[in-house]
């Protein structure tokens, strides 16, 4: 009779330790989940977070648009020039400017001797106004490439020494040919016989020119 007793307290203290330990794994599990709650929570409100989207950022309606700068010789739908006093003043101003005369200058200088073809452009040939188009355009000077003929029509006439200052466009043979004075002694141009070389005035060329002309605006 006592051992059944003492069986019977045994089996009864295995018991309730087997209920506690129950109870206090529930608790841990419940503490568990509730911390994993706060920390998703706290997730969600910390302030400052970067939260990633799919969306793309929308650009501000004032993206700034850079504004390319004018151009030196403006193209115009006819060969005339333009009538832009303020325009034309600053042109003269660069058309007589040191460097622009030095680059003119090397310009021509590094095609001394290229020979000649008609409507060639470079940098193998050239003719009479390929050459002035192409030293030009070296120089900071654009334009579209145009005839001799053209170029007188879109050119403002020059007198006196303004003739005879470096740049200066010279016409020849009822406009059938150009240069690009150096002097009052001579001129540069590429010569059909020659190609691109120095001529004077005097005698031959002297005799056959028909006016002198400065650009503004070219078509």
């Amino acid at each position: 009779m006592n051992v059944c007793k003492s069986f019977c307290s045994f089996l009864f203290c295995i018991l309730l330790c087997l209920i506690n330990v129950n109870d206090s794994s529930a608790q841990d599990r419940a503490r568990i989940i509730k911390n994993d709650n706060q920390t998703e929570n706290s997730k969600q409100t910390q302030p400052g977070m970067l939260i990633q989207t799919s969306q793309r950022p929308t650009l501000p309606n004032n993206t700034f648009n850079p504004q390319k700068s004018p151009a030196l010789v403006k193209k115009t739908t006819s060969s005339q020039p333009v009538n832009n006093n303020s325009y034309n003043s600053a042109l003269k101003t660069f058309y007589s400017s040191a460097p622009f005369k030095q680059n003119l200058f090397f310009a021509i200088q590094k095609r001394i001797g290229i020979p000649y073809r008609m409507g060639s452009t470079g940098p193998n040939s050239y003719d009479c106004s390929g050459l002035v188009w192409s030293v030009f355009q070296d120089a900071g000077f654009s334009y579209e490439r145009a005839s001799a003929r053209s170029l007188w029509h879109s050119s403002e006439s020059v007198e006196g020494d303004e003739r005879f200052k470096f740049g200066t466009l010279v016409f020849f043979n009822r406009l059938g040919h150009i240069g690009i004075v150096v002097d009052e002694n001579g001129f540069y141009h590429a010569s059909s016989s020659k190609g691109v070389t120095y001529s004077k005035f005097d005698g031959y060329w002297g005799k056959r020119i028909a006016g002198y002309r400065r650009m503004i605006f070219v078509k």
